[in-house]
């Protein structure tokens, strides 16, 4: 098949979705489909997929929008278009974005089908932040996109449930992030990233936060929980990486100094790639005391790397995780506290949780059989084109 995603801008630090995406793009193409990335800003795709090779995708950088709105210019349709061209499934990412709009109306005229990927983006949380403008947007054009397309994808039941609201479309799939699987299969280690550690660090029990630094994620409640167990007499380190907008990070390093904890508290920055498997490794447990999530891509790589997770019903699929004996707590400091302090005080408990959570995940999430199923919701859908005269 002939496979087209578009996302603005591959930047890991952007989180998630682009996480997801780039995984998605390299399996289908490594499975032999024809894929083709659209982004105006290319910063984290992988090198070598600028290079001819039939088994990575390829990536057309469009010029950046001029226009009110974030409209991308005649250049970049024309480009767009071009890409689009011989494309069985046009693949879009998220409810908001203008340029969506435009490449959707682009491949309607063409009789392309297109897939819209929620990515949580309609869920009660995220529709009560700016919640005038986001109605305004769905009643003047966004519901219509949504209802256009051949199929509005969600990851979990709860997060189409809360999606639907919004939309009068009943072509739904339920189906969750395809996550390449193949770096976890062999991890690296826990060295390289304790070497990276403050030398007094290295020997104590770890905490990890790994994620984009943003209000939603609840850092400010990790570290919180964080001063509580301290104050309980226990002894461990908290290492936060990730990066956000610089007011808010330097917010969060503040409280860490307010909490006193800034002998405790480790600020890393951004971290990927092997080293990112590492320091899952290198923890004893990771925290993500989430408001919102509608997959919690970093708690699948935790438990894909066997470290056990305490998170919240914030996340999607928190049912699903609590399966993979993933502990669930409220969002608040207190319960978060106590989360981490069983694993903490159990360490047995600890390695049964993180052995349940990758055993889970390999088999839950395998790539093949998941694949499988996507690609026959593509086919589903570019049936559509077939049709078309």
């Amino acid at each position: 098949m002939n496979i087209v995603h578009f996302l603005p801008e591959i930047r890991l630090a952007d989180g998630g979705v682009v996480r997801a995406v780039l995984d998605w793009c390299a399996v289908f193409a490594a499975r032999g489909h024809r894929v083709t990335l659209l982004a105006w800003n290319g910063q984290d795709v992988p090198g070598d997929w600028s290079a001819p090779n039939s088994s990575t995708p390829s990536v057309v950088l469009l010029p950046a929008p001029t226009k009110a709105m974030g409209r991308l210019g005649d250049d970049a349709l024309h480009r767009a278009d071009a890409a689009m061209a011989s494309a069985d499934v046009l693949h879009l990412h998220t409810p908001w974005f203008e340029s969506n709009r435009q490449l959707a109306e682009l491949a309607a005229r063409h009789g392309l089908p297109y897939l819209v990927s929620i990515h949580g983006m309609l869920d009660d949380w995220s529709m009560a932040q700016k919640s005038l403008k986001k109605r305004l947007y769905l009643a003047l054009v966004g519901r219509r996109f949504l209802n256009r397309a051949a199929r509005v994808h969600c990851t979990a039941e709860a997060e189409l449930a809360q999606a639907r609201k919004w939309f009068d479309n009943s072509n739904t799939a339920v189906l969750p992030y395809l996550v390449d699987l193949t770096p976890f299969e062999t991890l690296p280690g826990p060295a390289a990233a304790l070497a990276s550690l403050p030398p007094a660090m290295r020997h104590l029990p770890k905490l990890l936060f790994l994620s984009r630094l943003h209000e939603k994620k609840g850092v400010d409640v990790l570290l919180r929980a964080a001063a509580r167990l301290r104050d309980e007499g226990r002894t461990f380190a908290l290492i936060i990486a990730g990066t956000g907008e610089p007011a808010y990070e330097r917010s969060l390093k503040e409280l860490a100094a307010q909490l006193r904890l800034s002998e405790i508290v480790h600020f890393t920055g951004l971290v990927t790639g092997t080293s990112k498997l590492s320091l899952y490794q290198a923890a004893d447990v990771f925290v993500l005391p989430t408001q919102q999530e509608n997959f919690g891509l970093v708690l699948i790589e935790s438990l894909a790397c066997g470290t056990p997770i305490v998170t919240t019903r914030g996340t999607d699929i928190w049912q699903e995780l609590e399966q993979a004996g993933g502990v669930i707590a409220e969002p608040a400091a207190e319960s978060i506290a106590t989360a981490i302090a069983r694993l903490l005080d159990d360490p047995a408990e600890q390695a049964r949780r993180g052995e349940r959570g990758r055993q889970w995940t390999f088999q839950t999430l395998a790539v093949a059989p998941l694949a499988e199923r996507y690609e026959a919701l593509y086919r589903q859908i570019a049936v559509r084109r077939a049709r078309h005269p």
